[in-house]
């Protein structure tokens, strides 16, 4: 929990008793390898704080094949942001890529809290910027360069997720094929 209300500390918008009392709803789930946190099809209909772990977003496009989008890691929060402020179908799904514990919120408890709580509102709208801005900064490097340049600037910026996530995965946010990222980790070993 403690994870979480430093993370819902961000910018100092909620005092020390709304912080304490929003972290109070959310709720500890185990999610292993595999398993998804949201389907494509389905309602985004809560949000996930990853306390410990590993998740992809992805989307499977018109040859059925499967995209990873970006991966979302410790500290950061699990949403499919368009299906939950639309409540419409998600188009992406995320899916655990290690064994994590998340804390979840269900949306209705969200939208009742920001209603007691005024400030979640704001804070709400800060997290998502600043995770807007830190997704289109961390894709910037996916544009440029040759598939080892980007396999590199990769493990530059993610270690963990270097070593932690399947390869095939890993190919698929780079945007090129697992036998491409397999022979640059040959050449690099």
């Amino acid at each position: 929990m403690e994870n979480l209300i430093n993370a819902l500390s961000f910018g100092g918008i909620l005092s020390d008793g709304a912080l304490e009392y929003v972290a109070g709803f959310f709720e500890a789930k185990i999610y292993n390898p595999g398993d998804h946190f949201l389907s494509i099809g389905k309602r985004s209909n809560r949000i996930g704080f990853v306390d410990e772990g590993i998740f992809r977003a992805y989307t499977v496009g018109g040859d059925v094949e499967e995209a990873t989008k970006y991966f979302i890691r410790k500290n950061q929060f699990a949403v499919e942001i368009e299906s939950f402020y639309e409540n419409e179908p998600s188009s992406s799904a995320i899916q655990a890529v290690t064994q994590s514990k998340t804390l979840v919120i269900q949306r209705r408890t969200w939208h009742r809290l920001c209603e007691e709580v005024p400030k979640l509102y704001i804070l709400t709208k800060s997290l998502t910027e600043a995770a807007l801005l830190n997704k289109i900064k961390d894709n910037e490097f996916l544009h440029f360069g040759s598939a080892k340049d980007k396999y590199l600037e990769f493990i530059n910026r993610y270690p963990n997720l270097a070593v932690k996530v399947p390869q095939q995965y890993i190919a698929s946010y780079l945007q090129i094929t697992p036998q491409s990222l397999s022979r640059i980790r040959r050449e690099l070993a």
